[in-house]
């Protein structure tokens, strides 16, 4: 009987009789995209595509930065701090990013303006389908995202959200646990720890993950 393998998070298409999954981090070529090991997008259509049609408007220095473990959906987008228009006066017409006397009388305009920064996606978060995310904001571990949410603010760790904007719907464990979780970091853990124990990550509790890691640092 053939030994069982894992997953090659440097591969393209971890699941070959389906191009429609594809591991994001060996695909990246922008230095403003960092995306971890294992979490992958799934489009049945251009899924190789993810970075020039689900990253948005990434014309400025923010970064999109997505943790490890992450599954995200088709259609899930991030507008990057890009897509912002001047709102300090009547218009918020873009005149500057069309050149010539517009810019040279604009410019100190635009780039005065203040920015939302980064955006940020922790490790093991779910994005259900077409989701969007806008600039600047912080998702934590753990937190799924539902279908059709527009993310404006912030996520905690381990927190449903749904909507528009995007609002909690619960939380999956009470904050005893969720410390425990952040403590326990399993998506840090060696690849064979997770595989050593990937049967209690998908279904165990808080505890017996912070068992796991407290056994595999003694």
């Amino acid at each position: 009987m053939p030994v069982p393998t894992l997953p090659d998070p440097t591969t393209v298409h971890p699941l070959p009789a389906h191009d429609r999954v594809v591991f994001l981090a060996p695909l990246i070529t922008s230095p403003q995209i960092e995306v971890g090991d294992y979490t992958y997008y799934d489009d049945p259509i251009g899924a190789v595509r993810f970075e020039c049609q689900n990253v948005l408007y990434a014309y400025g220095p923010e970064r999109l930065v997505i943790g490890r473990y992450c599954a995200i959906a088709s259609g899930t987008r991030f507008l990057m701090a890009g897509a912002e228009h001047p709102t300090m006066g009547v218009s918020t017409y873009p005149f500057t990013m069309f050149g010539g006397r517009w810019a040279e009388q604009t410019l100190d305009l635009v780039t005065s303006m203040p920015s939302r920064g980064d955006t940020v996606v922790g490790n093991d978060v779910w994005f259900g389908h077409n989701v969007t995310v806008m600039p600047g904001v912080t998702i934590g571990d753990g937190a799924i995202i539902a279908a059709g949410a527009v993310v404006a603010g912030d996520v905690p760790a381990y927190t449903v959200v749904g909507g528009n904007p995007a609002r909690t719907i619960r939380r999956r464990y009470d904050d005893q646990e969720v410390e425990l979780l952040l403590a326990a970091a399993w998506w840090n853990w060696p690849i064979e720890l997770v595989t050593k124990h990937t049967r209690t990550i998908m279904a165990g509790t808080p505890a017996e993950i912070a068992d796991i890691a407290r056994i595999a640092v003694l």
